[in-house]
């Protein structure tokens, strides 16, 4: 790196800052946008759960009636009931039943209140202190349908459904289906049923919504239900704040690529298309909404940071608008995928859910996708120790750049051979205007035959897969909760040493791959600086390269270890990659090849010509003034 690229970093560094600095709410707007969270949970709140308001009345014996309670008949309590709850008044009161659908995968908690979800296990992972892994549970979601009647709405989260069937356990090629209905003034033939249906060894639920003789029940200015559906992640993984930067909600238009709401911080948005899923995204598991071919307008989405909760992550919400074109009997086809954010598992059901993987933006996600992905499974399925398949990923990836890397060094070697030369014309146009001294440097480079750029481009080249790795290793759930060494999982920082407090910028623990990247990245700075000659760097340069290390140390402490072991082994490669290059490339050859080039008669391009116009007008102007 050269004076240039770190006065670069430098000042992308301190934009950066700076940007921080200046848009960081104040602590009145944090209070103010607390308590605008705290008024929009009440209404929420308020709006859930409308019609179950006079529940409690209806259950109890007696009312209050000023100072006085007064005894309810049952004629009044039913007179109280069809008022609240209209033609589902009879199903307002009952006892909760709890049942279940499950394959080898996962486990489905549905309950008789409301007929929904209550929770869903998936069976073959656990969290991180090995209780098992439930997505969310029934005391923090919500799932129900909104029906618009004549002058009431149902919300179907109030009553009690009839199940046709106990629990069931779906095995081998098998489909099982429980449904739950849920019927209007006690005929049998209006119902709203809710259907769901599970094959075996699959994370995909059917989720079908039947309307039958409801004509009459809603309002006929309405062509539409809303499908309300809320949860608190609870939090699966060691490090929460790591969670809370992936976690968000995805959604996808027919036509278009998946999108997804700010990490970083809580939003509502009113989507104006019509999406096809819906997905509540954790760090490594989603829960996913899917239409049978699209939802309807409006769809609202909400996500609110449980910031300061130490069980769960986030809030997340979602009310999504259902067609009904007052039929007979009409069915709205569903799916839930609750299961791993796994590429191949999500690229396997064609609907672009395997893009709430960060992969990363541009190129960089294509180095993933079509380089890193490949390779790494195709090492993992020798069944290695994960520790084994990043180191031998990181030799074929280094294996790859060898030729990159082979011309870097080609080109600092050069630049080294030409060092004292260049020292020369740095003391003979010291005095002189700086124009001069970089027109003799640039002849100098003509005539030798050396390009400057030439180590900068194998660099920017490499540049791509450095970013795609620093993407993939936290995403990748293949590392979830596998130990090596002293590691007990790959995909979280690894700790050797907990301080018990909390060091401003580092933590309140030591990562050792992180410590181990940090040296091998000091060393490898100091080998570098030998290398080139310590005379040609400035103090503040120097500074700056032995900092940078330190400011990753901060960063990183908190990463995945996977990560830093990556970052390790590429330091440890790069040495021997160095040493041998060293032993191999001749520099008294590589001075003759270039005193023999200078003979030669200098070829100056069409393009080379323009930029020394332009910079002989510009020193002529530079005089002027």
């Amino acid at each position: 790196m050269d004076r240039n690229s770190i006065v670069g970093l430098l000042l992308i560094g301190s934009i950066l800052l700076g940007w921080m600095y200046f848009t960081a709410p104040s602590a009145e707007e944090l209070a103010q946008r607390r308590q605008k969270d705290s008024l929009e949970r009440v209404e929420l709140d308020k709006k859930n759960k409308k019609n179950a308001v006079i529940a409690p009345v209806v259950k109890d014996t007696a009312t209050v009636k000023g100072d006085s309670v007064v005894v309810l008949s049952d004629s009044a309590k039913a007179a109280i009931r069809n008022s609240a709850f209209g033609v589902f008044a009879a199903a307002a009161t009952g006892k909760s039943e709890e049942l279940f659908i499950e394959n080898e995968l996962i486990r489905v908690n549905l309950t008789t209140k409301g007929g929904r979800i209550g929770s869903v296990q998936l069976k073959e992972y656990k969290r991180h202190d090995g209780t098992p892994l439930m997505l969310f549970d029934a005391d923090s979601s919500v799932m129900a349908l909104r029906i618009y009647g004549n002058n009431i709405e149902y919300i179907t989260d109030s009553f009690y459904f009839q199940a046709s069937s106990p629990s069931v356990t779906v095995t081998g090629d098998q489909s099982k289906s429980i449904s739950m209905r849920l019927y209007a003034e006690g005929n049998k033939n209006k119902y709203v049923e809710f259907i769901y249906s599970l094959k075996g060894n699959s994370y995909l639920l059917d989720y079908k919504i039947k309307m039958v003789g409801m004509q009459e029940v809603v309002s006929p200015t309405r062509e539409d239900m809303d499908l309300l559906w809320s949860m608190k992640v609870p939090s699966q993984e060691k490090s929460i704040d790591n969670q809370r930067i992936k976690t968000t909600i995805y959604y996808k238009f027919k036509d278009e690529d998946a999108t997804y709401m700010s990490e970083g911080t809580d939003e509502e948005k009113a989507l104006e298309g019509e999406p096809k899923w819906i997905a509540f995204k954790q760090q490594f598991f989603t829960s996913v909404l899917i239409a049978g071919d699209k939802f309807g307008k409006p769809s609202t989405l909400r996500t609110q940071t449980e910031r300061t909760s130490k069980k769960y992550v986030r809030g997340m919400s979602a009310e999504v608008a259902l067609p009904y074109l007052h039929q007979a009997s009409e069915t709205n086809d569903l799916q839930f995928y609750f299961g791993p954010n796994h590429f191949r598992t999500l690229k396997k059901l064609d609907l672009g859910l395997e893009k709430q993987i960060p992969l990363g933006w541009g190129i960089f996600g294509w180095v993933n996708r079509f380089i890193v992905i490949p390779i790494f499974n195709f090492l993992n399925s020798f069944n290695m120790n994960y520790g084994l398949v990043i180191l031998i990923l990181t030799l074929l990836i280094k294996l790859l750049l060898f030729p990159i890397a082979y011309k870097t060094y080609l080109s600092s070697a050069k630049m080294r051979v030409l060092k004292p030369e260049i020292d020369e014309i740095n003391k003979k146009y010291e005095k002189e205007e700086p124009m001069k001294k970089q027109q003799a440097t640039m002849a100098l480079y003509r005539k030798a035959g050396v390009n400057p750029l030439a180590g900068c481009i194998p660099l920017l080249l490499q540049m791509p897969i450095l970013i795609a790795l620093f993407n993939f290793f936290p995403s990748s759930i293949e590392l979830r909760q596998q130990g090596f060494l002293w590691a007990d999982d790959l995909s979280t920082y690894d700790s050797v040493y907990n301080f018990g407090f909390s060091i401003p910028f580092y933590g309140d623990h030591v990562s050792l791959f992180t410590l181990l990247m940090t040296v091998s990245t000091v060393l490898y700075t100091w080998s570098n600086s030998q290398l080139m000659g310590s005379q040609q760097q400035m103090p503040g340069m120097k500074f700056m390269m032995y900092f940078m290390p330190v400011i990753f140390l901060g960063v990183m402490n908190n990463y995945s270890a996977g990560l830093s072991y990556y970052y390790f082994l590429a330091n440890m490669i790069t040495f021997g990659q160095t040493f041998a290059m060293r032993r191999f490339v001749d520099e008294d050859a590589l001075r003759r090849k270039i005193e023999d080039h200078k003979k030669k008669p200098v070829k100056v391009s069409s393009f080379q010509q323009r930029l020394e116009k332009m910079a002989k007008e510009r020193q002529q102007q530079s005089r002027k003034k």
